[in-house]
């Protein structure tokens, strides 16, 4: 047992004060995570104390049967999910409510700054699903096996998804970049062992 789980254990044997050093652990990766599904830092940073309240309340559900990562996972996987959701609907709303364009915030224009790379965008135009995918195996380092679990799907359809999301990335990248050899090509992202 890792000194995760055993923090884990002990928080859910009553020791509660142990679970800053649970969030302390997770809280980067998870923004780092977040904010890459979300494509906003602001909307990110918001998800992140959600999820860890959301892992709080539900930490005595946990069971060792998956890493406490991939639990942790899966939770901020189906709040951003939901957030995008939420997000669409009320773009929605906007668009019928108030047609006329209007200038965009200081916080609006840094988050456009901070995420207006190549991978970014490149990313912004995969589907949410092809898109945690990637974030899961390539940026938080996931194996496929803990993939597989916080998605819910068999461990072979995730491979062969993560190819084809490889790819279309790869080709998306290429389009962008005019020329210039991608960062992330869909050799070196294949080659990723687990």
């Amino acid at each position: 047992m890792d000194e995760m789980e055993h923090l884990v254990v002990k928080v859910q044997n009553g020791d509660v004060e142990q679970y800053g050093r649970i969030v302390e652990a997770v809280q980067q990766p998870m923004y780092r995570y977040c904010s890459r599904l979300l494509g906003s830092g602001a909307e990110a940073e918001d998800a992140v104390q959600e999820i860890l309240v959301k892992a709080y309340q539900n930490i005595g559900k946990y069971r060792p049967l998956v890493s406490f990562s991939s639990w942790l996972y899966k939770i901020a996987y189906h709040h951003c999910l939901a957030v995008i959701r939420q997000r669409q609907r009320q773009s929605r709303v906007m668009l019928l409510l108030r047609p006329q364009k209007y200038a965009e915030s200081p916080e609006q224009q840094m988050d456009r700054f901070l995420f207006d790379e190549p991978l970014a965008v490149a990313l912004s135009r995969l589907k949410v699903e092809e898109r945690n995918l990637l974030l899961l195996r390539v940026f938080e380092e996931q194996s496929f096996a803990e993939i597989a679990v916080i998605l819910g799907k068999n461990q072979d359809a995730v491979k062969k998804r993560y190819q084809r999301t490889i790819i279309k990335l790869t080709n998306l990248l290429k389009s962008q970049r005019e020329g210039d050899e991608p960062q992330w090509t869909s050799t070196s992202l294949l080659k990723k062992k687990g």
